[in-house]
C-alpha cells in the first residue's frame, strides 16, 4: 500500500525532470539574435527621444538604405562565421566586382550586361578560390583572406589606373543595357513620404532565404557542424570542402550584388571603396550573435545588427553629435555583444 501510493509520486517527479518544459523567456534568451534585438530597440528609442529628425518618417528609408548596404554583406559573412570561417577581403571584393562590370564592358565596348554577368564570375571565383586555398594550405581564415585583400586592393588600384589613367572608372550611363541594369540594381520606389532603394529589398530576401537555409535545410546543419567541429562533421559524413567552399562563394555573390548596385547608383566606381567595410560586416554579425569560434550564430541577428549600424550612423549625425566618436561606438559594440554571445551560448548549453 505504501510502495502504490508513493509511486504515482515518483513517476511523476521523474516526468517533471524529463520532459519539463522551458518558459517562454528561457527559450528566448537561448537564442543568438536576442541580443541585437535588445540593442536595436534600445538605440531606436534613444534617437527617438534625442534627434528630431530621427522621428521624421520620411527618414526611415535613409536609415534603411544605410542598413541594407551593410545588411547584405552582413548575412553571408554570418553564415561564414557560423561555419567557422572569416573573409576579410569581403569588402574590397564588392569594389573588384563593380570595378570589373565597368571596366569589361566599357574597355571591349560590350553591353553592360555582359560586363555585368562577368562580373558574378569574377565574384564567385574569388569566393572559390578563397575556400579552395584555405582547405588546400590548411592556413587559417584570416591569413588565406587577409592576402586576398591585399592582392584585390593592389589589382584595383593598379588596373583602373593602367585602363582609364585615373583611380575610378569611366561613367557608362550612356551605354547599351545601362538603364535596363539601374533598374534593377540602383532603382527605388517611393511608399508614400518612405522612398525605399532596392538594396532594402535585397537585403530582406537574402536574410529570409539564408535563415530559412539555416534552420530549416541539411546544409543549415552542415554548416553548423562543420563550424562546430570540422573533424567530426566530416566523419560523420558531412561534406566539409563544399560546405566552405560554397559559403565563401556566397559571400562573393553577395559581394557581386553590393557591387553591381555600386556602380549602377554612382555610375562609376572608386578604385579605393570598400577598404574597411569588411570589419563592419564582422561587427554586425557579432552584434547578431555569432561567435568567432564558429558553430554558433543567426543570420537573422546579423541584419539586426546591420540595422543598429544604420540607425547609429544616421542617428549620431541627426543628434547633432560628434561623428568621430562613431568608431567608438562600433568598438564597444563588438565588445559588448562579444560577452553577451558567450554568455548566452554557455547558458543555452547547460539548458
Amino acid at each position: 500500500m505504501t510502495a502504490a501510493a508513493t509511486e504515482p509520486g515518483r513517476t511523476e517527479a521523474t516526468r517533471d525532470d524529463r520532459v519539463a518544459g522551458r518558459s517562454l523567456a528561457a527559450r528566448l534568451l537561448s537564442r543568438p539574435e536576442v541580443g541585437s534585438l535588445v540593442g536595436a530597440v534600445v538605440i531606436f528609442l534613444l534617437f527617438m527621444a534625442v534627434a528630431a529628425p530621427f522621428r521624421n518618417v520620411a527618414n526611415i528609408g535613409t536609415i534603411l538604405y544605410g542598413a541594407s548596404a551593410i545588411g547584405i554583406m552582413a548575412v553571408p559573412v554570418a553564415l561564414l562565421m557560423i561555419g567557422g570561417e572569416f573573409d576579410l577581403s569581403a569588402g574590397v571584393a564588392v569594389t573588384t566586382s563593380g570595378l570589373s562590370a565597368s571596366l569589361i564592358a566599357w574597355n571591349f565596348g560590350l553591353n553592360v550586361w555582359m560586363g555585368v554577368l562577368l562580373a558574378l564570375a569574377v565574384s564567385l571565383a574569388i569566393g572559390a578560390f578563397n575556400g579552395w586555398l584555405l582547405l588546400r594550405t590548411g592556413l587559417p581564415s584570416f591569413l588565406v583572406t587577409l592576402g586576398t585583400f591585399f592582392i584585390l586592393q593592389g589589382v584595383n588600384l593598379g588596373v583602373t589606373r593602367l585602363l582609364t589613367g585615373n583611380v575610378a572608372t569611366a561613367d557608362i550611363s550612356d551605354m547599351d543595357g545601362f538603364a535596363a541594369a539601374q533598374k534593377v540594381f540602383g532603382s527605388e520606389v517611393a511608399l508614400g513620404p518612405v522612398t525605399l532603394k532596392v538594396t532594402v529589398l535585397y537585403w530582406v530576401v537574402l536574410t529570409v532565404v539564408a535563415a530559412y537555409v539555416l534552420l530549416r535545410t541539411r546544409v543549415g546543419n552542415w554548416i553548423f557542424a562543420v563550424g562546430g567541429d570540422a573533424g567530426a562533421a566530416r566523419a560523420m559524413g558531412v561534406p566539409v570542402r563544399a560546405t566552405k567552399i560554397g559559403l565563401f562563394m556566397a559571400v562573393g555573390f553577395c559581394g557581386w550584388v553590393s557591387g553591381m548596385h555600386l556602380l549602377f547608383q554612382f555610375n562609376t566606381v572608386q578604385s579605393g571603396e570598400g577598404i574597411g567595410k569588411e570589419f563592419i560586416f564582422i561587427i554586425a554579425a557579432v552584434i547578431g550573435g555569432c561567435l568567432l569560434t564558429g558553430g554558433y550564430g543567426s543570420v537573422v541577428g546579423a541584419s539586426v545588427g546591420a540595422l543598429i549600424f544604420g540607425m547609429t550612423q544616421l542617428g549620431i549625425n541627426y543628434a547633432g553629435w560628434n561623428p568621430d566618436w562613431f568608431k567608438t561606438f562600433l568598438g564597444v559594440m563588438l565588445l559588448l555583444a562579444t560577452v553577451v554571445n558567450v554568455y548566452v551560448k554557455r547558458k543555452a548549453d547547460l539548458r
